[in-house]
């Protein structure tokens, strides 16, 4: 088995604050780079954060290439079962995949007290056709930095594993299916311009869902990955306010 460098900047982060904890999930490709300034500003506000770093992400495109979407989960699992150690009350936000993650979450730990999700991932058509590719195609062009903010680079692999888009594509379609077992007070951000996830993803999530506080808010100056784009104060301020309305 190969021991891959983790790059630089991709590290996982983690904060201990007071008794309210916040889980915080980058995207597929990309690394905790993408979620750093949320998790910060979270931490200043006081809460215990923890960002993992999705397995094999941040490392080599050859080690995401054997990663499952089972592997993902269990790191979030894992991140999860840290701050419960710590913490009486738990919330999550996610970009992207990290969005998704963060809606399979609110379906199997319905006590989260209350959800983010950014830009979340349910049905991308542009991956299906992964299913007809040649068993010899590896890799497929880089889908990072959607970004419209000028001099912003996204922390992501240069290319795409196939193998991974057919994990990421059962990963969403389980996520979709099992939406309206979600309560839990949701925010639904979405940038209406998007070159990665089409932004209906958004409103089909809002629509399915059942929880009786559920919000969307438009990000009308990103592109996908918002959190690092022209609305990440926006995100941040709207994702506080949303969690401490839900406080205890």
């Amino acid at each position: 088995m190969t021991n891959y460098e983790v790059l630089q900047g991709a590290e996982a982060y983690t904060y201990e604050g007071g008794k309210r904890g916040v889980l915080v999930s980058h995207g597929f490709t990309g690394t905790t780079q993408s979620m750093r300034p949320v998790a910060e500003a979270f931490a200043e506000a006081g809460y215990t954060v923890s960002l993992p770093r999705l397995k094999g992400h941040g490392t080599d495109p050859e080690d995401m290439e054997v990663s499952t979407y089972q592997d993902w989960i269990d790191t979030i699992e894992e991140a999860y079962a840290w701050l419960a150690e710590r913490c009486d009350t738990i919330y999550m936000t996610g970009l992207s995949m990290g969005g998704t993650l963060t809606l399979y979450m609110a379906q199997h730990h319905p006590d989260l007290k209350a959800i983010s999700v950014i830009n979340a991932a349910i049905e991308v058509p542009a991956m299906e056709g992964v299913a007809q590719l040649p068993s010899d195609v590896r890799f497929l062009d880089a889908i990072g930095s959607d970004i419209k903010k000028s001099g912003v680079v996204e922390l992501a692999y240069p290319k795409t594993p196939v193998a991974a888009v057919k994990q990421l594509l059962t990963l969403m379609s389980e996520v979709k299916a099992g939406l309206s077992s979600i309560h839990c007070p949701t925010l639904v951000l979405v940038s209406p311009e998007d070159h990665v996830v089409p932004p209906s993803n958004s409103q089909t999530i809002l629509d399915t869902i059942t929880s009786k506080d559920k919000h969307l808010i438009e990000l009308p100056e990103s592109y996908h990955v918002a959190t690092l784009d022209n609305d990440q104060q926006t995100i941040i301020d709207e994702t506080l306010k949303f969690f401490e309305k839900h406080g205890e």
